[in-house]
């Protein structure tokens, strides 16, 4: 079997415990973002290999801990806004 180099970011969709998340896979990191957001969960490659990584996802988790929150409502016009 031949490997194949990774030289652009590859994106796939998944689906985890019923919500879409896009997983992200650079050369440098992967990272995991639902879907319709913008941050999510990063993990640079060196830290799984030197074992950082279990306290790099540990912080990034405390820091995004809303990744999972319910989507905010949409905005409504108030009755006085300019239209």
């Amino acid at each position: 079997m031949t490997t194949t180099r990774l030289d652009a970011p590859v994106r796939r969709e998944l689906d985890i415990e019923g919500d879409a998340y896009t997983l992200t896979i650079t050369p440098q990191h992967m990272t995991l973002v639902r879907k319709g957001r913008r941050k999510g969960f990063e993990l640079e490659w060196a830290q799984l290999v030197s074992g950082e990584a279990a306290l790099a996802t540990a912080l990034n988790a405390s820091l995004t801990a809303n990744l999972r929150a319910s989507p905010t409502p949409a905005r409504t016009r108030s009755k006085t806004a300019k239209r």
